[in-house]
C-alpha cells in the first residue's frame, strides 16, 4: 500500500481483451452444432428411406414366395400318378402288358413274362396338345424322307400299310462322316 491511500484497492483499466475476440469462437461453435444437427437429420432420412425400401422388398418377397408355392403345388398336382395316367389316356397311350426284367447279378435271368400292350387297334391319335401353352414347331420344307430297311420299327414312323416291311424316315440327314483312321491319334 501506498502512503495516503488508507487501505483501499485501486482500480485501473488495462488495454487487452475485447468482446470482439470471443465472437468468431461463438460463431464457430454455433456453425459446428448446426452442421452436426443437419448431418443427423440427413442420416435419419437415409435410414428411413432404407427402412421403406426394406419393407417394400419384404412385401415383394412374400408375394413371390406365395406365387412360387402355388406353382410348386400345381406341378405336384400334375405330377401325381392319377393325373399322369389321365393325361396319357387323353394322348392315346395304353397301359403296358406284362413286364419282364433282366436280373444281371444272377447271370442275366429273365424275370417275368413280357406281353404286348392291349388296346382296341388302331389307336386314334389324340387331338389334345401334349404340352399346353407350347406351339408345335413348324415343319421344315426341306425335309426329304428316305426309306431304309430297319431291324426294328421306329416309333416315330410306323410301317406303311401294304409295303410288307419297316420303313424309317430320316428328316434332314447330316453329312456322312468318314470312319476314323485305324492308326489312333489324329494330326493337330
Amino acid at each position: 500500500m501506498l502512503p495516503g491511500q488508507g487501505g483501499r484497492a485501486r482500480i485501473t483499466v488495462r488495454p487487452g481483451r475485447s468482446v470482439r475476440g470471443r465472437t468468431p469462437f461463438a460463431v464457430l461453435v454455433v456453425l459446428l452444432l448446426g452442421a452436426g444437427l443437419l448431418g443427423l437429420l440427413a442420416l435419419n432420412t437415409a435410414l428411413n428411406e432404407g427402412s421403406f425400401e426394406l419393407s417394400r422388398l419384404n412385401r415383394q418377397t412374400t408375394v413371390l414366395t406365395d406365387e412360387q408355392q402355388g406353382l410348386q403345388h400345381q406341378i405336384d398336382q400334375n405330377s401325381a400318378p392319377d393325373a399322369l395316367s389321365r393325361r396319357a389316356v387323353e394322348l392315346g397311350m395304353v397301359p403296358a402288358g406284362g413286364m419282364a426284367f433282366l436280373d444281371l447279378p444272377n447271370g442275366g435271368a429273365v424275370v417275368g413274362t413280357p406281353k404286348p400292350a392291349q388296346d382296341s387297334p388302331p389307336v386314334k391319335r389324340s387331338t389334345v396338345e401334349p404340352w399346353p401353352g407350347k406351339q408345335p414347331a413348324p415343319a421344315q420344307p426341306s425335309a426329304q424322307p428316305t426309306a431304309q430297311p430297319s431291324a426294328q420299327p421306329s416309333p416315330a414312323a410306323p410301317a406303311a400299310p401294304g409295303t410288307g416291311g419297316d420303313v424309317t424316315v430320316q428328316v434332314n440327314p447330316g453329312p456322312a462322316r468318314p470312319a476314323p483312321a485305324a492308326g489312333g491319334g489324329g494330326a493337330r
